[in-house]
């Protein structure tokens, strides 16, 4: 969703029930996600040079052409750029930028080509090139995470040769290449916007209407995209909103047709349509400047056709201002990591490990089981962000050997140290905790999260640069509901993020209440608020096998809870 925020103080916080702090909000709740709209983005522009080129040439030097390529999951490669021909260039710095969309819950591998591009060739296009008719002067990959965590974001990988960078570790020397990563500058443009109506038409029968805004953007196709929301305003015909903050980017452009459409709540998210007005960030600037009111409209059957019927109901811009915000690449351009950890269900509603019908059995033939899918897939991407890449690792839920029922224990087996090295130390000491516990139960959250709150709250004590990410994977629902609240509101003031995803055919629907897109911001036993949200919840059956995969649908909102942390604490990226 990117920046686009608002803000809902002590009022009804959002639609489905996302509340907000400072001057953001979650941005991505309920209502938005059931129409798609997930992630952060960013555009990112990438320039490249290389050094100590092989020469392939024999009158001259190298005339050297760059290729890049996206590299899927299953090794197929997609051509997406060429740069230009540098003539006779053992060092060329090339021109021509390649800019890609970042997404943050993905990882994007890219491959780079080096060729050297034969004399007879050098007039005709390069997208005309034929890549076979050119010698290769080398190739070499790596995640596009890897060049954005950069402190510098630049990032320089060995040349090899293409059968080389496959089968051998010890390649010839071909030189280095060098890429620099630089996002976009309209990605930080943020028009802060607030909004207010006159005469809003009710649409209760004994009260007033709760109106909410809804901005959305046209596409090509005609289609509208949600982009933004405001909260809801109880029983109020003539609402203001708290701001919102659209990211130009987000929309397009400045001139891009915007719809800004005004429901009346209703708690069965069966919302009514008040009427609507479609206006650019520019025409909002232009109302804002003249102080004038824009008439709301609402499309009105008449006949086979639909008429607009315009209301007398006004939409009115109270301020309208730019300002450059911090996004997530400045925070991590300034030093800040990601550190990962996880925790999980041990309990013996999992099944006997030994047996194939078991959410924990481990498979001969090498087939992922839930639980080590969800941890390769999450742990996958994050593993960048991450500098040390040594993780805290738990288990909950288990009797280890000769000892009561543990609801927190290091997967490791060691007594004082939870820290494993790398994704594959994660699941080397799963397997490994398999075959030295006894599953049990009950179901307890409130042990790893304190656990992880704590690693947290002393970071922060040290002032480190680091925000952390629980992933908690369960078979079950939790027993300790309000033990898991109160855990959550604790930590809803700390660098933390909590990701629970829920294995097996278990019903979730109580899981559900600790993520606060569906449900009420979470309430403490003592009657405290979580000051933001910081769960995210999907089973794993409802992602298996669809169009969004377990990492998209847990990881899309972490930037921007990530961001809401920095900005509601006014932390800066270091420059």
């Amino acid at each position: 969703m990117g920046n686009c925020c608002s803000d809902a103080g002590g009022r009804m916080a959002a639609v489905g029930g996302t509340a907000a702090t400072g001057n953001q909000n979650d941005a991505v709740d309920l209502y938005l996600k059931s129409r798609g709209i997930h992630g952060i983005f960013s555009q990112i522009e990438l320039s490249f040079s290389a050094t100590d080129l092989r020469d392939r040439d024999v009158f001259s030097k190298s005339d050297p052409m760059l290729v890049v390529y996206i590299k899927e999951r299953d090794g197929s490669v997609t051509e997406v750029f060429r740069t230009e021909v540098v003539l006779n260039s053992l060092n060329p710095t090339w021109i021509t930028k390649y800019t890609i969309t970042f997404h943050f819950e993905a990882v994007q591998n890219l491959l780079f080509h080096v060729f050297d591009v034969d004399t007879q060739f050098q007039n005709v296009e390069v997208k005309m090139l034929k890549l076979e008719e050119q010698q290769s002067l080398g190739e070499a990959s790596c995640a596009l995470s890897e060049i954005v965590t950069k402190p510098n974001r630049l990032l320089t990988l060995d040349l090899v040769r293409r059968v080389e960078s496959v089968s051998s570790t010890h390649s010839q020397h071909r030189g280095k290449l060098t890429v620099h990563a630089e996002e976009c500058f309209s990605s930080k443009t943020t028009a802060e916007i607030t909004l207010s109506c006159l005469d809003v038409e009710s649409k209760d029968l004994f009260s007033k209407s709760d109106p909410f805004l809804v901005i959305s953007k046209l596409v090509e196709s005609g289609i509208s995209i949600p982009v933004c929301k405001t909260e809801v305003l109880k029983n109020d015909h003539n609402p203001t909103w708290k701001p919102v903050f659209l990211n130009i980017q987000q929309v397009g452009s400045k001139d891009s047709p915007l719809v800004i459409e005004c429901f009346n709540f209703n708690s069965n998210g069966k919302h009514d349509l008040i009427g609507k007005v479609q206006k650019s960030l520019e025409d909002l600037e232009k109302l804002h400047s003249v102080k004038e009111g824009e008439n709301l409209f609402l499309p009105t059957l008449v006949g086979h056709d639909y008429e607009n019927k315009i209301l007398k109901s006004k939409l009115f811009v109270d301020k309208f201002s730019e300002t450059i915000q911090h996004t997530f690449l400045d925070y991590l351009a300034g030093g800040f990591e990601l550190n990962f950890m996880v925790a999980i269900d041990f309990t013996a509603s999992n099944g006997n490990p030994r047996l194939p019908d078991s959410l924990h059995y481990i498979d001969p033939s090498g087939r992922q089981n839930a639980y080590q899918k969800a941890i390769y897939e999450v742990g996958e991407v994050l593993q960048f962000y991450d500098s040390d890449k040594c993780f805290p690792a738990w288990g909950f839920g288990a009797r280890p050997i000769d000892g009561p029922v543990s609801h927190c224990f290091n997967l490791n087996g060691s007594s004082n140290n939870c820290m494993v090295e790398g994704i594959r130390g994660i699941m080397m000491a799963y397997t490994s905790a398999l075959f030295n516990v006894s599953l049990a139960g009950p179901t307890l959250f409130g042990h790893v999260i304190n656990r992880a709150a704590l690693i947290a709250s002393q970071s922060l004590a040290n002032e480190a640069q680091k925000y952390f990410v629980l992933l908690i994977i369960t078979d079950g629902v939790v027993t300790d509901l309000q033990e898991t609240k109160d855990a959550l509101v604790k930590a809803s003031d700390l660098p933390l993020s909590i990701l629970i995803v829920g294995v097996g055919g278990a019903d979730f629907k109580e899981m559900e209440i600790l993520d606060a897109d569906k449900g009420e911001r979470l309430e403490s036993s003592s009657g405290r608020v979580a000051s933001r949200d910081i769960v995210q919840f999907v089973s794993f059956r409802d992602v298996q096998g669809g169009e969004i995969s377990v990492v998209q649908a847990l990881l899309a909102e972490l930037p921007t809870q990530f961001l809401t942390y920095m900005r509601s604490r006014d932390i800066k990226p270091c420059s």
